[in-house]
């Protein structure tokens, strides 16, 4: 079958015809199938029932069996599920965005009580389906919802010669998996069979759920259950709906590598059709500076101005003030909450500063927290109804341990506040960055889970505490999309603090901001080394351009090494510029320009794939990074790296180019030549890479030649 034809095969002998025509398999009047040229589902409505009855590709290779429960959720503690009895069941189909199609089921429980719809919807060319499930109150009295599994099915595959990959599908796990806030992807590899299932949850933060091999043979994804750390819950007013993050599943076969389908229909679906942000900007981020390290809070006008004289001779395009610039009003001493400018340090405030910044060639960026306030600042005096309580009532912390700042509930008329303070800003001091930052619902340096979340009851956006996280990260999305409404070209960056834990980025964040301000890193060889494991460990999963690692800094030894290692993600770079040469600069700024002409001519920051033969990065080895523009096939960069290797000397082979075409392989932004390779030998003998020094890495351009 032609790849990318979509079909949607419902009811009758038109159906039949269609179905056995494309694969083989027989359908009835009682049937959805969803089927792309790749990938085939169908679902089986007999009876009033809503179960599954098959997933498999063009080629035959089954992944469900059949009578499995396709979803499951709680309404008020009573579960409903595919094998409950559905009543009015309803089959719809729809073109959507791209070339997508999307079947819909619609059905009512038999009590009357909820309403759901199922959603299906297969995109051209990718063996992937990506499924929603709405639930709608349809009686007369508040429900609760939780508990809620957007995708359940039974699998073929068995446990004892299957594993599964979690933690950003990097990391193998045998027997039964319970995953959590660090699994927006997880990919089930079956070793003898040569295939395998990946599955991505779409969800924020601690809000996610995905199991593998529960009950020996379940694969299970979406929210939290009660009971577990971080539960769900969700109160519905009659006549409201609500529906969950999508569940994405990628079945193949025929595959020893389950890393392959993730940088391919994985990596597809998440750039094209998911909706990320970093993809809808006009222009991503190339190299940012932050002041963050090593000034902290002390930055001034005049400092700022001198690292901005050294940044843009470096090639900066992005200049971000980070804390420091802001007081309270009540006292004019230094605080969070009222984001008025201290006018000591930034005399007439901060638009000069930015004006001059912008008169140097740069985009203006600034820090501000979501939720950490002060208690000299004004909301903190005038609405205490706005802040997060504590098990016994009281105003949290929820960020550090001690200390007298508050954090306020995102569930509250909080996020409207700051939403205006942040735009008055962006709209003041045409800024183009914003980094959002600090705990708003659980913390990454707090460890008691019972000082998480929010535990008041009255509360517009909540309940009481189970139910105040998810309402939480959703006032959160909904406030990044507010400022994007304003101001369509701002990058957000949302940290990890924010996210909540430790190094966390996921899909959830990703469709709402275009960057995460992934780690607090220090410096050196080792620091280098942590930072692209963090990419590494992330990037085959995530977008590639918003993992934003700090604290490298650009006036460090072999700081270059460092731009270079940061190539494999967003450049953002700190430290003092003004300690380096003028030489050193012209460096920075040759490097940063021949990077902005690659992205210009390949596009390559949407893409990021693996080297093959070269894994994690760790002392005593060598690894590195390829971001090849795998749609065009016009080339893009390598990275390499050696990280105390006794081998000197390593061959490099790419993957993802035309096999028939040419190309150029040149080092660094010298652009020497060191050979002419077509796509085919790139990918099966590549080229030689000699890096004398143990401690040391280059990037390589790849373009095609015409």
């Amino acid at each position: 079958m032609t790849e990318g034809l979509f079909t949607v095969f419902v009811r009758r002998m038109v159906v039949a015809a269609l179905l056995f025509a494309a694969f083989g398999l027989p359908a009835a009047e009682n049937q959805l199938c969803v089927a792309e040229g790749l990938v085939s589902r169908t679902l089986d409505t007999s009876g009033g029932k809503l179960l599954g009855l098959s997933y498999q590709l063009a080629d035959g290779t089954a992944f469900m069996q059949k009578g499995s429960p396709e979803f499951a959720f709680k309404i008020d503690g009573q579960m409903y599920a595919g094998w409950s009895v559905w009543k009015g069941v309803r089959l719809e189909k729809r073109e959507v965005e791209k070339g997508a199609v999307e079947c819909r089921v619609l059905a009512t429980s038999e009590d009357g009580r909820i309403g759901i719809e199922l959603t299906y919807r297969t995109y051209p060319g990718i063996a992937l389906i990506r499924k929603t499930l709405s639930v709608t109150n349809t009686g007369d009295k508040d429900a609760c919802l939780s508990d809620v599994d957007v995708e359940t099915f039974r699998m073929p595959l068995d446990c004892t010669s299957s594993h599964t990959l979690r933690r950003f599908a990097r990391y193998r796990e045998d027997g039964t998996y319970f995953g959590n806030w660090n699994d927006p992807l997880v990919v089930v590899h079956n070793y003898p069979g040569r295939r395998g299932i990946a599955v991505g949850n779409e969800a924020v933060s601690t809000m996610k759920r995905t199991t593998t091999f529960q009950d020996g043979c379940y694969i299970v994804s979406g929210t939290p259950h009660s009971g577990e750390t971080f539960p769900f819950k969700r109160w519905l007013k009659p006549g409201e709906r609500w529906t969950a993050a999508p569940v994405f599943t990628a079945p193949y076969n025929g595959c020893s590598d389950p890393e392959r389908v993730i940088e391919g229909a994985v990596a597809d679906y998440v750039r094209k059709h998911m909706g990320v942000r970093v993809e809808q900007i006009p222009r991503k981020p190339m190299f940012v500076y932050n002041t963050w390290s090593p000034f902290r809070t002390n930055v001034n006008a005049g400092l700022v101005r001198e690292l901005a004289d050294a940044a843009a001779e470096c090639g900066v395009e992005e200049f971000v003030i980070d804390d420091g610039w802001q007081v309270c009003v009540s006292d004019g001493k230094y605080g969070h909450g009222d984001w008025a400018v201290d006018e000591k340090k930034f005399p007439g405030g901060l638009k000069p500063t930015f004006d001059y910044i912008r008169s140097k060639g740069m985009r203006p960026g600034l820090w501000l927290t979501l939720a950490w306030v002060s208690p000299n600042s004004a909301p903190f005096a005038e609405h205490p109804e706005w802040f997060t309580r504590d098990k016994r009532g009281q105003i949290a912390n929820l960020h550090t341990s001690g200390g007298k700042a508050r954090t306020a509930c995102m569930a509250t008329p909080w996020r409207a506040y700051i939403r205006d303070r942040i735009l008055a800003h962006v709209q003041e001091n045409g800024l183009a960055y914003v980094k959002l930052d600090l705990a708003i619902a659980t913390s990454a340096y707090v460890y008691d889970d019972t000082r998480t979340g929010c535990y008041a009851t009255d509360h517009p956006g909540h309940r009481g505490y189970d139910d105040s996280l998810q309402a939480i990260y959703e006032a959160c999305m909904t406030l990044f999309d507010e400022l994007h409404a304003a101001a369509p070209d701002l990058f957000i960056d949302c940290t990890f603090e924010t996210a909540g834990k430790l190094f966390l980025m996921d899909y959830g964040i990703a469709k709402h901001a275009e960057g995460n301000w992934l780690a607090n890193i220090k410096r050196g060889n080792e620091a280098r080394l942590e930072e692209r494991t963090l990419a590494w460990e992330r990037a085959l999963t995530l977008p590639a351009s918003s993992l934003v690692i700090g604290n490298l800094w650009m006036d460090e030894e072999d700081h270059l090494l460092s731009f270079k290692s940061l190539a494999g993600t967003l450049p953002i770079m700190l430290g003092d510029p003004r300690k380096l040469s003028a030489p050193e600069r012209a460096e920075y700024k040759a490097l940063a320009g021949w990077l902005k002409e690659l992205e210009a001519s390949h596009g390559f920051m949407a893409f990021r794939q693996d080297l093959p033969g070269f894994g994690a990065p760790h002392e005593g080895a060598w690894d590195g990074f390829a971001r090849i523009n795998t749609e065009t096939k016009s080339g893009g960069i390598v990275g390499v790296f050696r990280h105390g290797a006794e081998e000197s000397v390593r061959r490099v082979t790419v993957r993802g180019l035309d096999p028939n075409a040419r190309y150029a392989v040149k080092r660094g932004s010298a652009r020497m030549r060191i050979a002419e390779l077509t796509g085919r030998e790139l990918e099966e003998s590549g080229f030689q890479v000699e890096l004398p020094r143990r401690y040391d890495g280059d990037l390589f351009e790849i373009t095609r030649q015409k």
